[in-house]
């Protein structure tokens, strides 16, 4: 039995990468359950419950989960049956073990929704891994993203007997690795159209302004990813604009919103734009539906005539070096590699 112990206790390292989430299915009821799970989080909601709760399970659940059922539906990959973020967080798992080789393993989750981090954290160490680095894929830091996604794999560790020495992976918003492949992938993806934008703007998902009031980095590592690649690619400020979406409520967010610029830049005679998401280290829901269908449609008919997105890293060749060099800085020590 000592032995076995022993054994165990020099196991590999294991990587988990961990996402924010999707709903199993782009129904009412699989949508109505992820909003569920993912607006009861206290990181992402930081009303008082008991005023929270009654609007949540209440009106929010009731039409939300309607509306962005039919959002869903509009990305979702049929012949896989699952959402885009579900196909290219397993494939960044997959791309990964591949670099990393035996000596480690790597696993993948949702903060919210299937796979769990709880199961993955226990996956992982029934493999034998007593070393496990915690990689929540965002960029910028945000207790609603990034403070979520390792409350969630702390509050499983609490129910283990058996701990595993746990490391974080920290943001990485201006690392060179980072900024080098994304300025590569808007050169990249620039040279597929005929046409050259006016405008390139680096849309971020927005956090409510009272969060940042109260100490949320966020905004400010998002504006520092944007100068970092606006100095990159050689653009001045009239062709590269910052600004930030996905607001909800009424409540103040962060500002300039998306929808907001656009719109601005359009009155402002701007024909040709190029959008890109550098918060976003997948395609999702956000950036799938919300920039490339309905902003592509808002600029388009407020008098734009080419619109342009710029996929993210997703498990592209620059994407994975990105997420290799990461890992692996944070894994010293523990790998031979």
């Amino acid at each position: 039995m000592r032995d076995e112990l022993l054994e165990t206790e020099t196991g590999k390292t294991g990587l988990l990468l961990i996402s924010l989430g999707t709903p199993d299915a782009p129904t009412y009821w699989s949508v109505r359950k992820y909003l569920a799970e993912f607006l009861s989080d206290s990181r992402v909601i930081e009303m008082p419950r008991l005023l929270w709760l009654p609007l949540l399970y209440g009106p929010i659940l009731t039409f939300r989960s309607a509306k962005a059922a039919k959002a869903y539906a509009k990305i979702w990959d049929n012949t896989l049956g699952e959402s885009p973020l579900r196909t290219f967080s397993r494939s960044q798992a997959e791309k990964m073990q591949k670099k990393l080789g035996a000596e480690s393993d790597v696993a993948w989750a949702f903060t919210y929704g299937e796979p769990s981090i709880a199961d993955a954290l226990a996956e992982l160490q029934s493999r034998g891994c007593q070393r496990i680095v915690l990689f929540a894929l965002y960029p910028q830091y945000s207790a609603t993203s990034t403070g979520a996604a390792y409350d969630k794999a702390f509050d499983a560790l609490k129910a283990m007997r058996w701990q595993p020495a746990v490391r974080t992976v920290p943001a990485y918003f201006d690392k060179p690795v980072f900024i080098q492949q994304l300025a590569g992938s808007v050169t990249a993806s620039l040279a597929e159209i005929d046409w050259e934008p006016e405008v390139l703007l680096a849309s971020y998902h927005s956090i409510p302004q009272s969060y940042a009031d109260a100490g949320d980095p966020y905004p400010a590592q998002c504006h520092a990813t944007s100068a970092a690649l606006q100095a990159s690619l050689g653009l001045n400020d009239s062709q590269f604009k910052t600004s930030f979406q996905s607001r909800i409520g009424p409540t103040q967010w962060v500002q300039p919103y998306t929808d907001k610029i656009v719109a601005q830049l359009a009155a402002d005679g701007v024909k040709k734009l190029a959008v890109m998401a550098p918060a976003f280290s997948s395609d999702c829901l956000e950036t799938l539906e919300e920039i490339n269908m309905e902003l592509r449609n808002s600029f388009m008919e407020a008098g734009g005539t080419h619109f342009h997105y710029i996929p993210c890293l997703n498990d592209s060749v620059g994407g994975m070096e990105v997420l290799a060099d990461i890992a692996t800085t944070e894994m010293a020590g523990w790998l031979t590699l």
